[in-house]
Parts: structure tokens; sequence; C-alpha cells
């Protein structure tokens, strides 16, 4: 599983198999996000099967399901939440990486870490486009 990262802590990817699961429990991955809707795309793992591989392998697990559409404040929350709070390494995935790092992007735009202008470079650098980032912070100002 190539993993894409993001700073000291965070890495995306695209859709774990249960084997690529196990072997992030042995290079010492503390947590797995979740960001893809089960039935999404035929012979994806889904929740379940991916959170009882998780557990097994000794991570700790969250499905935060999204889509670019569906994308909340709390979700961008929860994310940002998740991985502060984890003791090690965080591997989020989604189908392609995008939809996980658009919600670490957001967060990172929110919390003063990245500079809004800033956004689609670094996605680019990442060979990801985050143009939905800019578009979602366009449509939800901060309060």
């Amino acid at each position: 599983m190539k993993r894409i990262p993001v700073d000291g802590k965070l890495s995306v990817a695209a859709q774990p198999s249960a084997d690529d699961i196990a072997a992030l429990g042995s290079e010492g991955v503390a947590l797995l996000i979740n960001n893809r809707p089960d039935g999404e795309e035929a012979g994806q793992l889904g929740s379940g099967p991916e959170r009882q591989a998780t557990e097994a392998a000794g991570l700790a697990y969250l499905d935060l399901p999204v889509t670019g559409p569906t994308i909340t404040e709390e979700a961008v929350r929860r994310f940002a939440e998740a991985v502060a709070a984890a003791p090690g390494p965080v591997v989020a995935h989604c189908r392609s990486g995008t939809r996980s790092l658009t919600l670490w992007a957001i967060g990172a735009v929110r919390a003063g870490r990245l500079r809004r202008e800033d956004v689609l470079a670094f996605g680019a650098e990442r060979g990801i486009d985050l143009a939905g980032a800019l578009r979602w912070l366009d449509a939800h100002p901060a309060g």
C-alpha cells in the first residue's frame, strides 16, 4: 500500500487490503481512519471487515465516511481530533487519498497551520488535487 506523507504523524492512502492493514500494525501505526462510505466500489473491504482487520492488527479504528459534497464541520473536527489524540502514526484512507487529505487541509487552514493560498501547492506536492478543499472553504466560511 502506497502511503503519502502529510506531516510527521499523518499519511493518506487509497483503500488498503486486509494484508495491508496487518502490515500497518507491525509498522507501529496507531490509528486507521476510514473515510469511505460502504458500497462505494465493488470489492471494497467495507467498514465491518476493515474494523475487524484493524483491531486484529492492534490498531485503533475510526470509521468517518464522507464524500466531497457531504464533508461537514463535524467531520473536519472529528478527523483533526482523532489525528491529534492518536498516540502514534495515523493512516487515513479513502478511494484515492484525496478526501482524507481534503479533511486534513480544511482543518489545517481553519487552525492556521496551512495558509489557504498554499493549499493547491501542498496537494500538488503530494500528487493530489485539493481544489475541492478550496471550494469547501469558500462555501463554509469560518464563523
